[in-house]
């Protein structure tokens, strides 16, 4: 895939230190990377947002953020009351698109979960993805009410017409309990889709050079891991 959406089941659940990893690992292989952030929220005008930590963890990636909005709101009503323009459907993929064209893989980070609203109009992340004609990757948290979220973001995927390229989880516990446990057996059920990485609590605290280190190993192959996803218990 040279174009990859990485969408959530909610929000703080590990979207971007996922998208690290992932970025890490294909410039561990020596492929270009780019990272798109569609809208930014939550940040102030000089303040670094999400895809200069990805850059931050993962080295040498090209960025581009296509819209900044100042308060933590979903990117429309974010828009809203900040009288800023939106960005729609159209400029992402074609975003998307032309940054494909000069890299190997670019990953586009949404902003929240899959439907969260983009503009006044109700677009989401899943219309730029179906624009773009590219898979989406789901994390997820690790614990207990995860199944749920996890399979309705799935039938949502589904429902648009878009293919659910497997499941992270964005940050496992040190002590995982009973309900995490079982979820790493009952996560692909619940999203149609593999489970292709698992990413330790606190990775994006690591040092940059310890990051890029360790991230091929919590992913799948599939996701330029460095070989059969060896899951916790």
């Amino acid at each position: 895939m040279s174009v990859l959406f990485v969408t959530g089941t909610g929000t703080e659940i590990g979207k971007t230190v996922t998208t690290a990893a992932i970025a890490a690992a294909a410039c561990a292989q020596g492929r270009s990377v780019a990272v798109l952030k569609p809208a930014q929220t939550g940040v102030g005008p000089d303040e670094a947002g999400d895809a200069a930590e990805v850059e931050r963890l993962a080295g040498a990636v090209t960025t581009l953020e296509l819209a900044r909005f100042p308060e933590p709101l979903a990117p429309a009503t974010a828009a809203l009351r900040a009288g800023l323009a939106t960005v729609g459907p159209q400029e992402i993929a074609g975003a998307a698109a032309k940054l494909a064209a000069s890299h190997d893989l670019v990953l586009v980070e949404g902003a929240g979960g899959l439907l969260v609203r983009f503009d006044a109009d109700g677009h989401t992340l899943a219309d730029a993805a179906r624009l773009a004609d590219a898979p989406v990757l789901v994390v997820a948290q690790a614990g207990l009410g995860t199944l749920n979220v996890t399979a309705l973001t799935a039938l949502a995927l589904r429902t648009h017409g878009l293919r659910c390229a497997g499941v992270v989880i964005g940050s496992w516990p040190a002590a995982p309990d009973l309900a995490s446990r079982c979820n790493l057996s009952d996560l692909p059920d619940a999203a149609g889709a593999p489970l292709l990485g698992v990413v330790p609590e606190g990775s994006g605290t690591l040092p940059p050079a310890a990051f890029r280190a360790a991230a091929p190993g919590w992913l799948a192959p599939a996701l330029g891991g460095s070989g059969p996803l060896d899951l916790p218990v």
